[in-house]
């Protein structure tokens, strides 16, 4: 919430109806907390009624890590998130920036990721999972339905976030617990060549694009690059269990680019943007949530991704 508050905002958060984590509460503190289902086109008609904003943030997906990509989900999420800008806009919005992924590129044809030029995932037949094609679907939508009824929408596409509260599946948390337990860490080979941002920088970049006037599709990233054998290892010296890595003990996953990451000139140059974590302090950040997590026996208590 900082970075909108920072920005003269008046925060309302939508919560799903059946989540009263304390967690939650505590990072959208300052926000008025409202809990609907965006997936019923009736509640959300009635919240944008009441509430009637200006500018939509919008970020709720299935994001369970190992089912989101094939997930039927993803449809529901498509036709829910287009209802939803069109009630924005009935009821009096003038802009939205909506939370895009890395996986609308075409991995098999792209390694610097460019939002004009670089190949998209837009064909099943290339592979593409449905989480792909409905995202991708739904940022082609959008861009008609901006030109065609003069609603201002922006598309910020996510590289690799990191940081608190983050699912304990994923690449960094699972290393990082893994080690303050002190058992072993397995990974893939770690040649792979990724773009990490820390989830804070990732809430300041999409709350500057809300405040730009940019349209379309915007990498939300940084112009560093580590391979992922490279950043477990900066992991491993900073909790001191180089010794508990064991690289090449899980395949990589199917389909897996060597090197995926993001031109940022649109969000440094256009937007204005820069990070206010470096690499090396948004993973000492993140070791420390989690080992404080660890300690309290709450690493669990973490927000809806």
């Amino acid at each position: 919430m900082p970075p909108l508050r920072k920005r003269g905002y008046e925060v309302h958060a939508v919560l799903s109806a059946d989540l009263h984590q304390r967690s939650a509460c505590e990072q959208l503190a300052g926000a008025e907390i409202h809990h609907s289902d965006l997936l019923d086109p009736a509640a959300v008609d009635r919240l944008l009624v009441a509430v009637r904003p200006t500018h939509l943030l919008h970020f709720a997906w299935i994001a369970t890590p190992r089912l989101y990509w094939m997930s039927a989900e993803n449809f529901s999420w498509f036709a829910a998130s287009l209802h939803l800008v069109r009630a924005f806009h009935k009821n009096g919005g003038i802009r939205a920036v909506m939370a895009g992924s890395c996986a609308e590129y075409d991995w098999s044809r792209v390694d610097v990721c460019r939002e004009d030029s670089s190949p998209l995932a837009n064909s099943v037949g290339s592979g593409a999972t449905p989480y792909a094609v409905c995202k991708l679907a739904l940022q082609n939508m959008l861009a008609s339905y901006s030109s065609h009824e003069g609603l201002s929408i922006g598309w910020g596409r996510i590289f690799s976030p990191f940081g608190p509260y983050e699912h304990p599946d994923r690449l960094v948390p699972s290393v990082v617990q893994n080690l303050l337990l002190n058992q072993e860490a397995p990974c893939s080979h770690g040649r792979q060549v990724r773009n990490f941002l820390h989830v804070a920088d990732v809430g300041h970049a999409f709350a500057a694009l809300l405040d730009s006037t940019l349209q379309g599709p915007v990498n939300i990233g940084t112009t560093e690059r580590v391979s992922i054998a490279a950043l477990v290892d900066r992991i491993a010296k900073r909790i001191g269990r180089t010794d508990l890595v064991r690289l090449g003990a899980r395949a990589p996953s199917a389909n897996e680019p060597a090197i995926l990451v993001p031109d940022v000139r649109l969000l440094y140059d256009e937007v204005g943007w820069r990070p206010g974590f470096t690499l090396e302090e948004g993973l000492t950040d993140t070791i420390l949530w989690w080992r404080e997590a660890l300690a309290r026996g709450t690493a669990s208590n973490r927000l809806p991704t």
